[in-house]
């Protein structure tokens, strides 16, 4: 809500300057045309009400730039500790206080010294700004700051989660935010879009089915409430989606959030934080012992003489000994082992005699 008050604000601000700067050209430069008064009044009027248009249209850009340069600030601001905050400051002071005495040198020089004071001044409290900020905690370590090296608010800070196009299509993530699961702000690459509508206009039906599903949980995403965020962050340099999203989950600090297996271990062996929600669903399912009773419906045969296959309401798969004439039908059974593997859990029983 604050970042779209700040976008209105600016676009009000832009358009009140266009109007203002409108004014003041047609004021002075319409006399000399030599019109009436009536026509003349109509020209400025004319002339104010296109400075407003263009300056709101401006704005209007503007305003989307500086609320996502807010959201980028409060995403920075709630990992920067005091240590390197205070030392950023100080090595920015010390920049501008080094090119100061430097620029009694460089104003006298002919015809370029004007120029080159904003880019030495500029460059000078960069650099030593960027000096402090990367040694904050060495020097906050020799001078005995210690305290100030506690990350602020660290226990409250939530990373930021990039979505790939796995996970969208899936789907299941936007249930979890609706239920109040995912917490923190959830961040969609244009290229993960781009890749998403690609895959939407698939000529191959169960593709383009698979990408359209995707579009609509963005689309969920955005209606039920969750803080979703489309960033245009590109990197034309890198062709692979995947090492693009990796590379920016570096940038943000951020964690991905996906479901496909490859992009898991590759992230992992990068140090990417990765959040895998098929780990998640499977964690969640019902723990099941062997000896355990169960009621199940038997809906087809399985791959042994005599089995039938049964599934419990989170999907997990039960393959049941002797079951195939009770195919269609509700059977007792008992657990007698149960199987883990990195695809899911699957059980095995036995009828129970009535």
């Amino acid at each position: 809500m604050g970042k779209d008050l700040m976008a209105f604000a600016v676009r009000l601000l832009m358009a009140l300057v266009g109007g203002v700067v409108f004014y003041e050209l047609g004021a002075r430069y319409l006399p000399g045309a030599g019109l009436g008064g009536a026509a003349y009044a109509l020209l400025v009027a004319a002339c104010v009400i296109g400075g407003i248009v263009l300056g709101a249209v401006g704005g209007h850009f503007l305003g989307k730039a500086v609320a996502k340069l807010g959201r980028s600030i409060d995403r920075a601001g709630s990992t920067v500790t005091a240590s390197g905050l205070i030392f950023t400051t100080v090595g920015l002071f010390i920049g501008l206080a080094i090119a100061g005495l430097g620029s009694l040198a460089i104003k006298d020089l002919p015809v370029v010294g004007p120029y080159l004071l904003p880019v030495f001044f500029a460059a000078s409290g960069y650099l030593f700004a960027y000096l402090g900020f990367k040694r904050h905690t060495d020097l906050a370590r020799v001078l005995g700051f210690k305290g100030l090296l506690q990350q602020p608010g660290a226990k409250q800070f939530i990373r930021p989660k990039l979505l790939d196009t796995s996970a969208i299509i899936d789907g299941r993530v936007a249930a979890a935010v609706t239920k109040g699961f995912i917490e923190g702000d959830l961040v969609i690459p244009a290229f993960v879009l781009e890749e998403l509508q690609s895959i939407a206009d698939s000529g191959e039906p169960g593709k383009r089915a698979r990408g359209r599903r995707g579009l609509e949980t963005v689309h969920s995403l955005q209606e039920g409430g969750g803080h979703v965020t489309i960033i245009e962050r590109d990197f034309p340099s890198i062709a692979e989606v995947d090492a693009k999203l990796i590379r920016l989950a570096k940038e943000m600090k951020a964690c991905i959030l996906t479901t496909d297996y490859n992009l898991n271990k590759v992230s992992e062996i990068q140090g990417v934080e990765v959040l895998n929600i098929n780990d998640l669903a499977h964690s969640l399912k019902a723990s099941v012992l062997p000896g355990e009773s169960l009621r199940v419906r038997v809906l087809r045969e399985g791959k042994e003489e005599g089995q039938g296959v049964a599934y419990l309401d989170d999907g997990t798969m039960v393959v049941i000994e002797g079951a195939r004439g009770r195919i269609g039908g509700e059977a007792d059974i008992e657990v007698t082992s149960v199987l883990q593997n990195p695809s899911g859990k699957m059980i095995f029983a036995r009828l129970v005699s009535s």
